[in-house]
């Protein structure tokens, strides 16, 4: 079992690049390019640089004692929620645009759901002075508005995308046909471990940063450098590619990742692509996707922004197929009450795709002694609108004093 794909981009039957025939020339030039260019000492050290003086890296590995005694296990939580602009996505940014830059490209343009890519795109190009162009789906505009403005201020143009269900699949479709028309000056900064080859590689290598991280903060605390089991939320895959990429090949750890289930996975409203898709293409590269029996791509439903992709990465298709990972499907009502436990429990509001790795604890029968790493992929400021408007999801959790309104 490997994390690096085969020289074509094919992670098993999975991945590859099928693109229009006028980016055909942009993707084998990026193909040709990044590895000499990200592997260079130069490229290392500044991105390195950039990581640990400007986003804050390394993030936290916080033992969790009251959830830990909850679910009866050793619970640490990987705090990528405390990096710069408050998630995992600027590990990549960063590098994708140091990328662009050493390409010399001049125009960045980018897809977003959350907005959390948008917002580390958009502070990256601002630090860099590069021109930066954002497509959102008008449904996660309106739910995700002050993310949006955050892009604005950065100075970014954030086109709102009226096409489809107005969410993530629809903006990716928007970048990929900007993209189309600026060949020459555009890099297209992919936010996850999805789209052609080499994107899924880029984006898994770039947040391969929280897994080796992991390697040496388990060595610290508790004196080995593997834990039992590794939680993380998939969506395309970017945080979950990088919680496991130096992790795929031991077999000693245990891999669960946790997709939105939306109203169920029988509901017909749903974004669990591994629980729900079968092989097809979509954004330019083969593999899991909810599709109709003619291969028409179906609408991702879920009250995360983050996750409502109605395909999945290579990568994470090639190892739910094998069986190297378990994969969870989380429903909305869930993950509601999951991110106020742990916000009432540790004190810690995650971003409501985080929230679907908390609810796959009562998922997963634990050892009292297991080591338990769980992702915590961003900070829940940003669906703070969400989290008070479904509060009667949250059980016990969810009972405010109505004056405090």
């Amino acid at each position: 079992m490997t994390n690096n794909p085969d020289k074509n981009g094919f992670y098993g039957q999975f991945g590859g690049a099928y693109v229009p025939e006028i980016l055909y020339k942009c993707v084998t030039d990026l193909q040709e390019a990044y590895l000499p260019i990200i592997e260079s000492k130069l490229f290392q050290q500044e991105y390195s640089a950039l990581l640990k003086d400007y986003v804050g890296r390394p993030t936290p590995l916080y033992y969790a004692r009251r959830m830990s005694e909850k679910y009866g296990c050793r619970l640490y939580l990987k705090r990528e929620d405390l990096n710069h602009t408050g998630a995992h996505k600027i590990n990549n940014t960063i590098g994708q645009v140091l990328l662009a830059r050493k390409m010399g490209k001049t125009r960045i343009i980018a897809e977003t759901g959350a907005g959390q890519h948008g917002v580390a795109t958009a502070t990256v190009c601002a630090l860099m002075d590069m021109e930066c162009e954002i497509f959102m789906g008008k449904t996660d505009v309106e739910r995700q508005h002050t993310n949006v403005e955050r892009m604005r201020m950065l100075g970014a143009e954030v086109h709102p995308v009226t096409t489809g269900n107005m969410t993530l699949s629809d903006a990716t479709s928007e970048a990929i046909r900007d993209w189309c028309c600026h060949p020459q000056d555009t890099f297209y900064i992919v936010g996850s471990t999805m789209g052609p080859h080499p994107y899924p590689d880029i984006v898994a290598k770039m947040q391969s940063i929280i897994s080796k991280e992991l390697k040496w903060q388990l060595m610290e605390k508790t004196g080995r450098d593997y834990p039992d089991c590794l939680i993380a939320c998939v969506g395309g895959g970017s945080n979950a590619a990088g919680t496991i990429y130096h992790y795929i090949a031991d077999e000693r750890v245990n891999i669960y990742l946790a997709e939105a289930g939306g109203h169920g996975v029988e509901s017909g409203y749903t974004a669990a692509t591994m629980h729900c898709g079968t092989e097809g293409i979509i954004h330019g590269a083969r593999t899991l996707v909810m599709q109709t029996d003619d291969g028409q791509i179906k609408e991702a439903f879920t009250i995360s922004a983050g996750l409502d992709y109605p395909g999945i990465g290579p990568l994470h298709a090639q190892l739910a197929q094998s069986g190297r990972t378990k994969v969870l499907a989380v429903n909305d009502d869930e993950a509601i009450l999951a991110g106020y436990e742990l916000t009432r429990m540790e004190g810690i509001i995650p971003a409501i795709e985080s929230a679907h790795a908390i609810a796959a604890l009562k998922k997963i029968p634990f050892r009292k002694d297991e080591v338990v790493v769980l992702t915590v992929s961003g900070r829940g400021d940003k669906d703070l609108k969400t989290y008070l408007d479904h509060r009667d999801m949250a059980g016990e959790y969810g009972h405010f004093q109505t004056d405090a309104y």
